[in-house]
Order: structure tokens, then sequence, then C-alpha cells
């Protein structure tokens, strides 16, 4: 087993959330340790936010608004997708994520409850996904948004269906968002990339469980190749949005993301990286910590610019 160095307050975060493994190793049991593991990590709504659940096309969608008028133009808004496998996680499993971002940058959150596998496995999310881009696009959720300061933003299996937008956007000759924020995505089905070895036995996500993962989503090895299941399957990367992408240390999809960052830059596309040192995977569900504090604060600097978030 690999010996890696951890902070006492990311080995608190794992004893804390060591009380949340599941009875069983059952797909129901899994879902209902994760929904308590997020619950868990989730603080009250901050009392400048206001949160709308909102049902359109069949979609299941939270928005998130900050207090006081909209500026010129509408809020600016961040499309966000959830992690979890592409088989766990709703509305109610993620605030943990947004309120950190909102306290932040002044912006609107797009929260997407997308199909899950493998009762809906690929393409149902990345479906889903490109539904609430274009209702966001066209204006049909609320008259407050702008329909142009727009970015998509996903971690881990998120960061999947965030990638796989803009990919897909592109395939489509349609506009991208104004930039694409990728927290340790996943981006591949390969396991060639040295991450996948040196950190097999990780915390929160191994090898053999992102494995699991991925042919739950894609059943079918041939979508496995599909550049918008994991991107970096894409012939090119030209024309992408800019990237923030942030990945971190002790996480088998750690390559994943600084492969997509490399590309992007050899083939011409904006990208900025963060290596979250002695950070783990599914370390973002406690922004109280001073090194995930400190990603989250980069994201923020990051969406601001891309923005023009004052």
């Amino acid at each position: 087993m690999t010996s890696y160095v951890l902070t006492p307050a990311i080995q608190a975060l794992l004893e804390r959330s060591a009380h949340f493994t599941p009875l069983d190793n059952s797909l129901n049991a899994r879902r209902v340790a994760f929904q308590a593991l997020c619950r868990a990590f989730t603080p009250a709504t901050p009392g400048n936010l206001t949160l709308h659940d909102i049902c359109l096309d069949g979609l299941s969608l939270r928005l998130y608004l900050p207090a006081g008028e909209p500026p010129d133009g509408g809020w600016p808004v961040m499309l966000y997708l959830h992690g979890g496998g592409w088989s766990m996680g709703n509305l109610d499993s993620h605030d943990w994520f947004v309120y950190p971002v909102m306290q932040r940058v002044p912006i609107a959150v797009v929260a997407v409850a997308y199909r899950l596998a493998p009762e809906q496995p690929y393409p149902a999310a990345l479906e889903d996904t490109l539904t609430a881009w274009h209702l966001l696009r066209r204006g049909a959720l609320r008259p407050s948004l702008s329909t142009v300061r727009m970015l998509v933003c996903g971690e881990s299996a998120g960061g999947t269906l965030a990638a796989a937008l803009c990919v897909a956007l592109q395939t489509q000759g349609q506009v991208q968002p104004l930039t694409q924020v990728l927290l340790y995505p996943v981006l591949t089905a390969s396991e060639q990339l040295p991450s996948a070895r040196e950190c097999a036995d990780a915390p929160f996500l191994t090898s053999a469980a992102l494995k699991a993962s991925i042919e739950t989503y894609l059943p079918n090895p041939e979508d496995r190749d599909a550049a918008t299941a994991m991107p970096l399957n894409a012939l090119t990367l030209r024309g992408l949005a800019s990237a923030f992408i942030g990945v971190v240390e002790h996480d088998p999809l750690r390559d994943h993301g600084i492969e997509y960052h490399c590309r992007l830059l050899a083939e011409g596309v904006a990208s900025s990286l963060y290596v979250g040192e002695g950070l783990v995977h599914g370390c973002l569900r406690d922004a109280g910590i001073t090194e995930v504090a400190a990603l989250y604060d980069r994201v923020a600097d990051h969406v601001r610019a891309a923005l023009a978030v004052n």
C-alpha cells in the first residue's frame, strides 16, 4: 500500500468521512451513504443567497441567486455539474460546493440533476447537460440571468460533463462558454497515465473504484473512445473554451487534468493548472481546510476574470 503524506486537517477529513461507509456494496447503499456524507459537509444556506428549484423541459435544476439587484445584462451564470461517479448525487448533494464559490464571487449558479447510471448510462447525462446549457442560452430560466456571461464547471464526474459539453458544442459549431472550470475531472478511460498507478489505493478514490464507475457510465466499451464521453479522446481541442483545471496530488485522476491542460496549451487554448499538494479527491467538501480554501480562492479568481465580475 502506498504511503500518502497528509496534513492533520486532511487526515481529520478522512476520519470524519469514514463514518459514512456504505452498509454494503449495493448501489442503493452507496447512494444513501453518499447523500449522508454530502449532507454532513453542507453548511447552512448563507443569508445572502436564495435557492429556487425549477423544472423545465423535463429537467430538474436548482438556481442559486445572490441577494440584491442583478447587474446590467443580468447575473453572470455558472452551469454546475456535480460529482458522484455518474451514479450518485442530486440537487441536494452539492450545496457545499456552490456556497463557497458564491461567497467569493457575485454570480448565479445553476445546478443540474442529470440522469444517473446505470439506469441511464451515457449519453443521458451529457444530453441533460446540453439541454440545461441551451435553456440558459435562450434565457428560459429567469430574465435576471445573463445569456452571454456564462461558464461551465464540474468536479470529478461532473468535470467530465463540463469538458464534454465544450467538446459537443465545438463539434456542432456552437458558441463556447466563456471558460470551463474542471476540478479533478475524469477525462479518459485509459489506465495508462502514471497517477493511475502511483495513486491506485488513494484515499476517497481508488483506481479500481474509478474503473468500476467508468464501466457503469460507459457499459458499451466502444463508447469509452468517444470524445463526448471522455474528452481526452478528442482529435483536436482547438476552439474550446479557455480552462481552469484544478487537480490534487493524491488522486488517480491527477494526470487526467494535467494531460488535458498540456493538450489545450499545445493546441492554442488558454489554460491554467492548479495542483493541490497534499490534497485528496473529494477534499472540496471541506472548504474550511486552509489548503482547500486556497483552491476555492483560485477558482473564484478565474471565474471573476473570465466573467468580468468585479
